[in-house]
């Protein structure tokens, strides 16, 4: 996207998931879809990273993120999950699938081919957030 301020390229930095208990939610990460901890605030506990590539995937405590002058609805399992999820793309789906419902995901659907060759699945994480597990297009 072009920064008409500058005339600059933006990318995407990061992506944050609003938490209870960020060391719970990178625990899980860790486990359920094998992502390596990067950075974690120790002395608040309150915001840490996933190393994902060139993007981190965060997570920020709900204490935190209430600082930021807006209002948000809490996410959970209790609750429809929102219109937005977060993918992963593997060469084993199956295996991922399998692997991040061992580890406490919930099974949304399981690895499905689409039409354009793609294998596709969907689990949630332990806050409710939509995780796509799939193959890579093309």
């Amino acid at each position: 996207m072009l920064d008409s301020n500058k005339g600059e390229t933006m990318k995407l930095g990061y992506t944050l998931f609003y938490v209870d208990d960020v060391p719970r939610a990178m625990d899980f990460y860790a486990r359920a879809f094998g992502l390596e901890k990067g950075f974690f605030h120790a002395e608040s506990g309150e915001y840490g990273e996933m190393l994902t590539g060139e993007t981190r995937l965060g997570f920020v405590h709900h204490d935190t993120a209430s600082t930021h002058d807006f209002v948000y609805e809490k996410m959970s399992l209790t609750k429809a999950a929102a219109a937005f999820e977060i993918g992963f793309v593997t060469g084993d789906v199956p295996a991922a699938f399998d692997r991040a419902v061992t580890a406490g995901a919930v099974a949304v659907s399981p690895p499905k081919t689409k039409p354009w060759g793609q294998t596709v699945s969907y689990v949630r994480d332990l806050n409710g957030f939509l995780v796509e597990i799939c193959s890579p297009i093309g």
